[in-house]
């Protein structure tokens, strides 16, 4: 199986054991950093360990390649698919008129007010501290930011991506996309990312950058 088929496994077992909770059949990242949560395989003691992280009340998302196998305490309040898209291609970072800046803990409740308005994905309170984030201001308002997610060795996974409806039309999704991309290239690392499926103009967006499918994910929402 290869790394990226179990994303969320993969980064929490490696690259961001320091943001996770768990034990070695189950981790999920800390509650106030992202919903995201894996077993480390289909058996049933890891599925058991995967349900004995989730408390009553709470709901973690699995994102994976295989199909999902739902642990017995848990049921899945939502299912969907996406695609896992690979860059296949050097993307040099785009200039424009605004400034690209550096976003971090003292931006980070407007981070939070702009995921929760446009909806990238899971996005918390401290979700940025996840790996690098970046953003464009226009009149001292957040108007776009995009940064990086899931860390698989090899891999890092561009998400976050998102513009203030007040700012659309203006490709600072695809500015913020390309430089996020330069970056995680000259770690000598690829881009990888999800979307999804039913998702077209995203997915049209990061083919144009040089993004290839690679494969479709199976997405659940799980709750006790």
């Amino acid at each position: 199986m290869h790394a990226l088929d179990r994303p969320v496994w993969e980064s929490l077992a490696s690259r961001h054991a320091a943001l996770s909770e768990g034990g070695p059949l189950a981790k999920r990242y800390l509650p106030d950093v992202n919903l995201f949560a894996s077993a480390r395989d289909d058996s049933a003691e890891a599925l058991s360990a995967l349900a004995e992280l989730v408390k009553p009340g709470e709901h973690v998302y699995v994102l994976q390649v295989p199909k999902i196998a739902v642990p017995e305490a848990l049921h899945a309040a939502k299912t969907a698919l996406g695609v896992q898209m690979v860059a296949t291609r050097s993307m040099p970072a785009e200039s424009g008129s605004d400034s690209i800046l550096p976003l971090g803990d003292a931006d980070a409740a407007e981070m939070l007010a702009l995921a929760q308005l446009t909806q990238p994905g899971p996005f918390l309170a401290r979700t940025h501290v996840m790996g690098r984030f970046i953003g464009i201001r226009i009149d001292g308002r957040l108007a776009a930011m995009a940064g990086e997610r899931m860390r698989v060795p090899g891999h890092t996974e561009l998400s976050g991506v998102c513009t203030h409806p007040d700012f659309r039309g203006r490709g600072l999704a695809r500015r913020l996309s390309a430089t996020v991309s330069a970056m995680i290239e000259a770690r000598g690392e690829t881009p990888f990312l999800h979307a999804w499926k039913d998702n077209h103009s995203a997915i049209a967006l990061y083919e144009k950058l040089g993004f290839q499918w690679r494969t479709d994910v199976n997405v659940a929402v799980l709750e006790r």
